[in-house]
């Protein structure tokens, strides 16, 4: 099939996954148009007037599918491409605008919401990377249409249900057999997420003061990509925790990121906002112990031995409860190592026939 793959803001997550289509499905003719990860507001609502300025060319070739994420403006794209209009589509959710916490720092955007729903409307099949994806998108789209004052097409979302089916980004890690440490050197934790308020860094705090209160003897990696402006609570940690910290910020290379895995045993995450949770199962590919609270995505692949209470209203009770489940863990770290659940089935080899199959659909 000749397959135009648009990704309107290719964020690290999304270009790794774009690029595994291409890599583990060869025998289809790919054209990528791309743009880059910033300027959100705009890009959300620009990427279709982008693309027709600069792409028109490429946006005009036959194609037998369209494969794009959900940030792409669909509709209007189509509207403006004729050539376009009738071809079949598939939006792919790695995230949707209904789910994201609010605070200080973020709003939601009521514009680019009902974007995503037209999107979702003009396609032909919407895939998710996880059911709490598609949760969130379906009610959320559901309660914004019940807002409208008249004429609200909730049958819509009944449509929209329909055509929807989960299909998890797959795993690029290697799996690894963990070498075994002494019984008495200190656990190795692992943080590995974005640096924005909505991972929950406030809250990392506290587990780490947890942590030591309980006097559990542990170093830690603290990765992730980082931006211009961070969150203050990372500059406490690094003041507090210094001797504890054994890497600190993004890794580039992607073969010493998955040994720093590999050399972790609990992965832990402390977020308001996961819609699949990559990061975690990466490092739960490479023998790390899982432990983060009982939401999100996490319980679709976490053992519930592994969930903390969840207290997503109350930072110090949310990281009092994943703290204390840390603990649990790592008095039993053999165990839980030997009694981790198999992911191997969300590996790319094992996952590529899934795709194929969602795309001959």
């Amino acid at each position: 099939m000749r397959i135009l793959l648009l990704s309107a803001y290719d964020a690290a997550s999304h270009r790794q996954w774009r690029q595994g289509l291409i890599a583990n499905l060869p025998e289809h003719q790919w054209t990528t148009l791309s743009l880059e990860p910033r300027f959100f507001a705009w890009r959300i609502r620009g990427n279709a007037f982008s693309w027709f300025s600069e792409n028109l060319q490429t946006l005009q070739q036959p194609y037998d599918l369209i494969l794009a994420t959900s940030m792409v403006d669909l509709a209007t794209l189509k509207g403006i491409v004729p050539q376009l209009a009738a071809t079949p589509a598939i939006l792919y959710f790695h995230e949707n605008q209904f789910a994201y916490p609010e605070s200080g720092h973020a709003k939601a955007s009521v514009e680019a919401q009902i974007t995503s729903i037209y999107s979702a409307i003009a396609s032909t099949r919407l895939l998710f990377n996880s059911a709490y994806n598609q949760h969130t998108f379906l009610s959320g789209a559901k309660a914004l249409l019940n807002k409208l004052p008249d004429h609200a097409p909730t049958a819509a979302i009944d449509a929209l249900a329909e055509k929807s089916r989960v299909l998890p980004v797959p795993i690029e890690a290697a799996s690894s057999v963990k070498q075994q440490d002494a019984s008495n050197s200190p656990v190795t934790l692992l943080w590995n997420h974005r640096w924005e308020y909505d991972k929950g860094p406030e809250r990392l705090l506290l587990v780490l003061r947890e942590l030591s209160k309980q006097g559990l003897d542990f170093r830690i990696y603290l990765l992730g990509q980082q931006f211009r402006q961070q969150p203050e609570s990372f500059a406490i940690i690094k003041t507090e925790f210094s001797d504890q910290i054994i890497s600190w910020g993004y890794i580039e290379s992607r073969q010493q990121y998955l040994q720093t895995l590999q050399a972790s045993d609990i992965v832990f995450s402390t977020a308001l906002h996961d819609f699949q949770g990559l990061a975690m199962l990466e490092a739960m590919r490479a023998d790390c112990i899982p432990v983060a609270p009982n939401r999100l995505a996490y319980p679709e692949y976490i053992p519930a031995s592994l969930l903390s209470e969840s207290h997503p209203e109350s930072a110090e009770d949310d990281a009092r409860a994943i703290a204390t489940t840390m603990m649990h863990v790592a008095e039993k770290l053999e165990f839980y190592r030997d009694s981790k659940p198999d992911l191997s089935r969300m590996d790319w080899p094992e996952m590529a026939e899934l795709y194929r199959e969602a795309l001959k659909r």
